[in-house]
């Protein structure tokens, strides 16, 4: 049975973007486009009505910030992934956009087909990323690795980062093979539990794919393959 389509909502004030981005969604048969916003308050109301699976949004918007509407938007659809497509590609922006809630960031330049690639990774648990925002992502871990170090109540521990338990237990599952929907059924929980998960994980070992998470937490001496089985 085929999954339903993403529909998607973009919030953009540059309307050649917004005509290309609609363009390259309506292309794909995974990917349904539901509407379009140019600044912030209208962007808060179209998300908040029409729910999407996807917002993408801009940061520089003609009437204040798009942290403003990741904010809200996370905080009332906790089920909308967020990504933002942005000319700002340094690190402040980057980590800002990601403590406000948003789980993708990829720069304006971004291909057409890159473009719904990174939209379906999102909601397939990863967390999309040009390659410039994630060496921003790596940089600030390493930077962070040289000051501080912490450890879970299991006694997991990664330089700067501290993973749950469950995150833990997540992770030796991706690393024996398991798909997001084969973690769901082993842990008894949600996809968007696992999604939740993934996303956080993710997030802590700066990766974007669950092969960069096995290989970082192994190089960081957090999981040994050879004891999985």
């Amino acid at each position: 049975m085929n999954r339903a389509k993403i529909t998607v909502v973009l919030v953009e004030d540059d309307p050649a973007v917004r005509q290309r981005f609609k363009a390259s969604i309506n292309r794909h048969p995974e990917l349904e486009w539901v509407g379009e916003a140019a600044n912030v308050r209208d962007g808060k109301a179209l998300v908040l009505e029409a729910c999407p699976r996807v917002l993408l949004v801009d940061l520089g918007l003609p009437d204040g910030s798009g942290l403003e509407v990741i904010s809200e938007v996370a905080r009332k659809l906790p089920e909308t992934e967020i990504m933002v497509v942005s000319m700002f590609g340094d690190e402040g922006h980057v980590i800002q956009a990601i403590e406000a809630g948003a789980s993708g960031y990829i720069l304006k330049d971004t291909d057409d087909a890159s473009l719904a690639e990174h939209i379906i990774q999102l909601c397939d648990g990863g967390s999309p990323m040009s390659p410039m925002i994630a060496r921003h992502l790596l940089k600030r871990m390493h930077q962070g690795s040289q000051s501080s170090s912490y450890t879970t109540t299991s006694g997991e521990q990664l330089d700067g980062i501290a993973l749950t338990p469950r995150e833990m237990q997540l992770l030796k599952l991706l690393a024996r093979g398991y798909t997001y929907r084969e973690v769901a059924e082993d842990l008894a929980v949600s996809s968007h539990t696992v999604n939740s998960h993934i996303k956080n994980l993710y997030r802590k070992l700066s990766v974007n794919t669950k092969n960069e998470a096995v290989y970082e937490a192994t190089r960081q001496g957090l999981l040994d393959i050879r004891t999985l089985g």
